[in-house]
């Protein structure tokens, strides 16, 4: 009985050390040189955004990026970390080494990619939400004038706002009086206070907002624009360019877009930026 039970207990112990010992054939697609931390993938992320990004009640990261990012370090076998950051501290820490991507949906534009690696993977348009039941009667960009609208400072909202602001002061309307704010959730919150009169955020965030009864959406849809990852290291970008092509082969990519409601890639993804 005693052999056995010996032999039981030493094949518990081979079943246990099986899964083990498969992880260890997971080799880093990225050396350890080009990341801020050896075998983890460090991203930036300003998590204000329901429901692509946010703190759910027990504190834990949740959304659609968040699950991106995660899919994205476990098949370069590395482990995910994420720093919460306002978004306008993102692109000067990357630059400084702080974090290995920016995964916070942000804005491609020439500009920005003249500075790092980005690579565009939805696209995204923004809205303007207005307290219930619209009352200030809302329903072309053309009513903002002359009205305070908050905005996330230093982001593509806060650049089109203004373009839209020069726009409306060009037809000879009064000017919007823009009030800037750390993160989409301050602005929203100056929105509940009477603080400001209307919101701008993303299409996603803003119907989320008013799916949960908070405020109405009055306009959406404007400034369709490409949303992206971004990155300081060329071998990294390479890397998580060959991920995400690998997701749209195996369809894991449609099936997360589709889930939020995004509109997804058609073609290969790419790089675009500094030296591509």
């Amino acid at each position: 009985m005693m052999t056995i039970r010996k032999l039981l207990i030493a094949a518990g112990l081979t079943l246990f050390a099986l899964p083990a010992a498969a992880q260890t054939t997971c080799k880093p697609a990225v050396a350890d040189s080009e990341l801020v931390k050896p075998g983890t993938l460090v991203m930036s992320m300003n998590p204000t955004l329901p429901p692509m990004q946010f703190v759910d009640s027990n504190g834990q990261l949740k959304g659609m990026r968040v699950t991106l990012g995660d899919e994205i370090a476990k098949r370069l076998c590395l482990k995910p970390e994420y720093v919460r950051i306002e978004f306008s501290a993102m692109i000067p820490g990357l630059q400084a080494g702080r974090w290995d991507l920016i995964n916070t949906g942000i804005f491609w534009t020439e500009e920005r990619a003249k500075m790092m690696p980005m690579i565009n993977y939805e696209s995204q348009a923004i809205s303007i939400s207005v307290a219930k039941g619209n009352p200030l009667k809302i329903t072309k960009p053309e009513d903002l004038a002359g009205r305070p609208v908050g905005v996330e400072l230093g982001g593509f909202e806060e650049r089109k706002l203004r373009e839209l602001d020069k726009m409306l002061t060009a037809k000879g309307l009064k000017g919007i009086e823009i009030k800037t704010f750390d993160n989409f959730a301050t602005a929203y919150q100056a929105l509940r206070a009477g603080q400001t009169e209307a919101s701008v955020a993303i299409d996603p965030t803003a119907a989320e907002y008013s799916k949960r009864g908070d405020f109405d959406r009055a306009l959406h849809g404007l400034f369709p624009t490409p949303v992206a990852l971004a990155m300081k290291s060329k071998p990294l970008s390479e890397a998580v360019v060959a991920v995400l092509n690998d997701m749209q082969k195996d369809g894991s990519y449609k099936k997360l877009m589709d889930e939020y409601g995004l509109l997804p890639n058609d073609g290969a993804f790419k790089v675009n930026g500094p030296g591509m």
